[in-house]
């Protein structure tokens, strides 16, 4: 297991889920969002997180969930975290994380440094915060898009809750990307697909090891 922590997220298939294990993936997500490409019932994620090992956690990543759609995913006691991508606050991020005791991961929305600083108010409310790029307003998706933000703002930055590095990584920029953040865990969607949706295995197993030699 690599020192750096690597999440492939945005995964439907048994063929990416087993490329992104063997290639030491820390975590797979899972998207159950309807109007993502990447969406995936409960159902499909609980028989795609049946052929992930223990130590690999499993990430359902939703936006603005009710509190039935959370109460179905994580019945399938299939996951190890819950990823709020939505405009969550963070009264609704711990609401939630007392309610289900579940893990819980925010995506944060990053444009300006004052967006990396309003991240401190979920210190405390969430298990992790997931810097990602802020999408233009009135875009269909929260996140997923390959767009990225300027990753100097995260350096030095004071960060009061673990945290990760998402938005726009891919094979060719990920070494870079952690050597000026120092991101202990890197997050990639589309920066591993052939098409938007479509998880390339050889892609999956590229990024996994440039991460690795970051």
């Amino acid at each position: 297991m690599s020192r750096l922590a690597i999440k492939i997220c945005g995964l439907s298939t048994p063929d990416t889920v087993g490329a992104a294990v063997r290639a030491g993936a820390s975590h797979l997500g899972f998207v159950h969002f309807p109007k993502s490409p990447r969406h995936v019932e409960a159902e499909q994620i609980r028989a795609l997180a049946a052929l992930v090992p223990p130590h690999v956690g499993r990430v359902a990543v939703v936006a603005d969930p009710a509190d039935e759609t959370i109460a179905a995913l994580v019945a399938t006691n299939a996951l190890t975290a819950l990823q709020l991508h939505g405009k969550e606050t963070p009264e609704r991020a711990a609401a939630v994380r007392a309610r289900f005791g579940i893990p819980v991961w925010k995506a944060i929305s990053v444009k300006t440094g004052a967006d990396i600083d309003a991240a401190e108010a979920y210190a405390g409310a969430v298990d992790l915060l997931l810097f990602d790029a802020k999408t233009p307003e009135g875009a269909a998706l929260p996140g997923g898009m390959g767009l990225r933000f300027d990753w100097t703002l995260l350096r030095g930055a004071s960060i009061g809750a673990p945290w990760g590095l998402s938005g726009g990584l891919s094979i060719g920029n990920v070494a870079q990307a952690v050597a000026i953040t120092r991101a202990p865990l890197v997050d990639v969607s589309s920066g591993v697909e052939s098409a938007p949706g479509i998880k390339d295995v050889d892609k999956i197993v590229a990024f996994c090891k440039a991460a690795e030699l970051s």
